[in-house]
This record gives structure tokens, C-alpha cells and sequence, in this order.
């Protein structure tokens, strides 16, 4: 069951994945199956440990490296966890930052909401 659910990504394949935000996890449905959802990125408890999240805002997949960027928001960060079987931590791409949204455009390029600096 999801807890706070926050920021959702869907992209061609029809694989959605949502930002369980308070249960401190990405969920991931594919093919437009939305009865079997799996745990893909935290899942351990809040925590800041690159193994956790705490309370992830937003996600998007990115193609390009088979790979979820995430709005870790409480751990103040963005990390990347790899989308491949066996992973179970990510790394950060953006420390100390007030991030709440993510996007990426189709040359890859990054943007983040920062809700400490309004930008």
C-alpha cells in the first residue's frame, strides 16, 4: 500500500513508477500492471545510507542508463540507482540540495526544484 505518494513517471514501455514517499521507497509497475508493484529502489526505512531513502519526492527513468534518478528529499540529495536485478544502493548525483521535482529532457539534461533556495 502506498503511503504519501508523490512524484510519478511513466514512460513507452508503459513501466510506472511512483515515489512511495512515506514508506521511503520507489514502486515500480510494468506493462500497465498495476496489481503486482515491486519495492525497486529503498525500502529499508528512512534512513540516509545509500541502501535508503527518506521520503523521496519524484522519480524518472532514464533510458540512456537503464537507471531511476530520485528526489532523495530528506537526505537533502539526488541519487541514481541502477534499474539492473541485484542492486541494492544508489549514489549520489547532487548533495545538499532542497530538492522536491525532477525532469529531464530528451538531450538528458537534468532539471531539480529546489525548495529551500524557491528555484
Amino acid at each position: 500500500q502506498l503511503n504519501w505518494p508523490h512524484g510519478l513517471f511513466v514512460d513507452d514501455d508503459q513501466t510506472v513508477v511512483i515515489a512511495d514517499t512515506s514508506n521511503h521507497r520507489i514502486m515500480q509497475w510494468k506493462n500497465g500492471d498495476t496489481t503486482n508493484g515491486q519495492v525497486v529502489a529503498g525500502g529499508k526505512g528512512a534512513g540516509n545510507g545509500l541502501h535508503q531513502l527518506n521520503e523521496p519526492t519524484d522519480v524518472l527513468i532514464d533510458k540512456e542508463t537503464d537507471s531511476l534518478i530520485i528526489c532523495d528529499a530528506q537526505n537533502r540529495r539526488v541519487v541514481r540507482w541502477s534499474c539492473r536485478s541485484g542492486t541494492t544502493q544508489g549514489e549520489i548525483l547532487i548533495n545538499n540540495i532542497g530538492c522536491w521535482g525532477l525532469a529531464m529532457d530528451e538531450q538528458r539534461y537534468l532539471y531539480v526544484s529546489d525548495i529551500e533556495k524557491h528555484e
